[in-house]
């Protein structure tokens, strides 16, 4: 009988969850890889235990130490105890072999990305046979999705973990707490959850108090859904857990601890998945140093009180993750054509750009000044990890960031139909995506008085450089303003945190005579280089004095494949969509207004992601990809050592104000290599009658009414503009029916 395990609902509240990421969360998961997971999962699962059936009756006597599989049956996991097992009947006995690799499958599928099927079969296999390969004692001490996706990311360069996939609404965080107290509940294994989150959390209130942060940082990375997801699902399980009550808190408080220290301290973003793969084989020590009884999955026992109750609030939540997901929207199909136009950051009121070249720990950093006004009045103050020396800072080409900005933008492509009477037209939808400081110096003594270090000092190009360290917050803020630099008052509180973190200040000021002798009329980008494992932007400096939300594109290249925040969302911009031919005289109105209810939609907590694509080429080409001197001015500095001349553009636009973006920004590189641009459609109809008397062009002629119709609603819901205003633009149709003697004298 379905629903009547604990497990059943853990498989339904897997599965929703799975839905409802893909319908709301933009996804981008290949179905193939959701099957594999789960047929990898099943037949493992059935491989192992019909090895195990046959070896049993082939020799009674057969014992292993190390796999235990002499065990009887209820010790394995999908298994329940003997007594109710003889009451059971086939299907619940089949019901028993499925539950516990569908579980593992599902979780597989939410957690797990890779850009091959494969790797999704070989996590699935590997999860399955960690219950049977590692085991002491008849228990399996490996929980088996996290051993698949730990193997995956050791073993393959084909698998990651995205920790901020579901971000962190106060919805989701409601409906994971339910669903996943319901299973909590039935298997007592609450203890474990709490103890976890609120070791975490006060680990986290710790330091949030010790750097100087505000509280909203504190709960932006409390309501992260991936670790509710974790906390709720998979460090619950309670086959591969301590038995024992106080033995769970001790090892949850243990993998609370060390996921706070892999994430702080080594900057590591699938902390929580490594912290429990290492703290695993603990729980052989606990159980033995906190002895108590073994988990036995029991249906019979656990029917009454789970029938009485559940199947209600299953359905409410079933029926809020549907409401959840009404905003799903299929993506339109495009066709062949050329570029028209682009969506480049001119369109943004003094939008920063950032290059972010990374490979491995080493990082260039490119920082456009889009500074308006007198250059004495310029001045920089950027956190850094370490102490930059004058050979790590280069004076940039503003030309490099154009190039970028044009090869990635959004573009808005034009095609036109043809003669329905010349050709066979195509069906619509079937249409492929085809695109081809100088001041005094100020004593040393009055320095250490505010416990400021000048680590270094250097001018590079128009620019003068010093690299800070400080003691405290309020000593930097007066020295920088003691030494001519222009911040806002109490700068300090912002200070503070990166002080703390240990992390040194890059201050620069305009050298008034270098940079008349460079004969600029702006001031050019600066450029560091560096190392650390600390992959980030900051950008809470830049919030200090703004009085409106703020916009911000970043050109991440890797040699790997696509980066992507693990704080924050990242979302695909909408894109491959037909819209009115009118929107070409409109198109820098259009995605202003198009960016700005997407970004309401959203939550306004979400990075944008407008193009993601290899640099080897482009497909269609709005400019032509950057050649290898132009990749090296843009800080790839990977071409040189012979490895891999793969270079992997990711554009984010992000649009921060300080409520919404509590933290600096972390980021990831991926092996994913999905293709991504934006881009938006504009189909001019065929319009000459003289040459288009045929059945064929009076069908078609027919059809676009309804054609303008679904592209006036499309741009209405992207930009929010008046549906009716729209249709007042939309080109009219006159429909005259072809005389049927023409089409019989051949005329046609």
């Amino acid at each position: 009988m379905l629903l009547r395990d604990a497990r059943d609902y853990q498989i339904v509240f897997l599965a929703t969850f799975l839905c409802l990421g893909l319908n709301t969360r933009d996804w981008s998961i290949n179905p193939y890889h959701i099957g594999a997971a789960i047929a990898a999962c099943l037949l493992t699962q059935w491989a192992f235990e019909r090895a195990f059936d046959w070896r049993r009756h082939s020799d009674h006597s057969f014992h292993s130490d190390h796999l235990q599989i002499s065990q009887p049956r209820s010790l394995h996991n999908f298994s329940v105890n003997s007594d109710a097992n003889s009451s059971l009947s086939k299907w619940d006995i089949f019901l028993n072999h499925i539950r516990s690799p569908l579980i593992t499958a599902l979780s597989l599928s939410l957690l797990l990305r890779t850009g091959h099927t494969t790797t999704m079969l070989i996590a699935g296999c590997l999860a399955i046979a960690s219950k049977y390969l590692f085991r002491a004692h008849g228990k399996h001490f490996f929980n088996p999705a996290n051993f698949g996706i730990i193997a995956v990311l050791l073993f393959t360069h084909d698998g990651w973990v995205s920790p901020g996939q579901w971000g962190e609404e106060l919805w989701y965080v409601l409906l994971f707490a339910g669903a996943g107290g319901m299973v909590l509940k039935r298997v007592g294994r609450w203890d474990t959850t709490i103890t976890f989150l609120g070791t975490y959390a006060t680990l986290m209130a710790m330091r949030m108090v010790w750097l100087g942060w505000t509280w909203d940082v504190w709960l932006h990375q409390l309501m992260n859904g991936s670790l509710l997801l974790f906390a709720l699902f998979m460090l619950t399980d309670p086959r591969s857990i301590p038995n024992a009550r106080q033995g769970r808190m001790i090892w949850s408080m243990a993998i609370a601890i060390l996921t706070f220290i892999l994430q702080t301290l080594f900057f590591v973003p699938a902390a929580v998945f490594w912290a429990l793969f290492i703290m695993a084989p603990c729980t052989l020590l606990i159980d033995r140093w906190c002895p108590g009884d073994r988990f036995v999955w029991n249906p019979s026992a656990l029917v009454q009180k789970t029938l009485s109750v559940q199947p209600i609030r299953l359905v409410l939540i079933v029926v809020g993750v549907a409401i959840a997901s009404f905003s799903f929207t299929a993506p339109a199909h495009a066709f062949c054509g050329f570029y028209v136009a682009k969506a480049d950051t001119d369109l943004f009121n003094q939008a920063s750009q950032v290059i972010l070249a990374r490979d491995g720990q080493r990082t260039v950093l490119t920082m456009a000044n889009d500074f308006q006004g007198d250059v004495t009045d310029f001045a920089m103050v950027v956190p850094v990890p370490v102490v930059l020396e004058e050979e790590q800072v280069h004076v940039g080409d503003p030309a490099i960031l154009e190039r970028l900005d044009s090869f990635t933008a959004p573009r808005l492509v034009e095609y036109f139909d043809a003669n329905p009477c010349a050709i066979r037209r195509p069906r619509f939808d079937d249409r492929a995506v085809l695109e081809s400081a100088q001041s005094a110096a100020v004593p040393e003594s009055r320095d250490e008085a505010l416990g400021v270090t000048v680590e270094s000092r250097f001018t590079v190009g128009e620019y003068d450089i010093l690299i800070l360290s400080a003691q405290e917050s309020n000593g930097l803020e007066t020295w920088l303003q003691q030494n001519g630099y222009r911040i806002p008052s109490g700068a300090h509180r912002l200070l503070q945190p990166y002080i703390r973190q240990g992390l040194k200040f890059f201050v620069a000021k305009v050298n008034l005579e270098g940079f008349e002798q460079t004969g600029f009329q702006s001031l050019r980008p600066l450029q560091i280089a560096y190392e650390s494992p600390r992959f980030m932007l900051p950008i809470r400096l830049g919030m200090m004095n703004a009085e409106s939300a703020q916009d911000l594109v970043v050109y991440l290249l890797s040699p790997q494949g696509r980066v992507e925040l693990t704080n924050y969302r990242t979302v695909n911009i909408p894109s491959n969509v037909n819209l009115p031919v009118f929107v070409k005289e409109e198109f820098p109105d259009f995605y202003r207004d198009m960016f700005q209810t997407a970004y309401e939609r959203e939550g306004r907590n979400i990075a944008f992601l407008e193009h993601a694509w290899d640099m080897s080429n482009c497909d269609p080409c709005s400019a032509q990809p950057l050649n290898q001197a132009e990749l090296r001015q843009a800080g790839v500095f990977w071409l040189d050592a012979g490895a891999t001349n793969r270079v992997f553009v990711s554009r984010m636009h992000v649009r921060y104000t300080r409520d919404k973006f509590p933290e600096d920004l972390r980021f990831q590189e991926t092996p994913n290599t999905e293709l991504f641009q934006g881009r938006y459609v504009l189909n001019h109809p065929f319009v000459s009658e003289d040459d288009a008397d045929c059945q064929e062009a009076e069908d078609y002629r027919r059809s676009l009414p309804q054609r303008f119709e679904q592209e006036a609603q499309t741009l209405a819901r992207l930009t929010g503009w008046d549906i009716n205003e729209i249709r007042q633009k939309l080109p009219s149709v006159d429909v005259q029916p072809v005389p049927w003697w023409r089409r019989f004298w051949n005329r046609s």
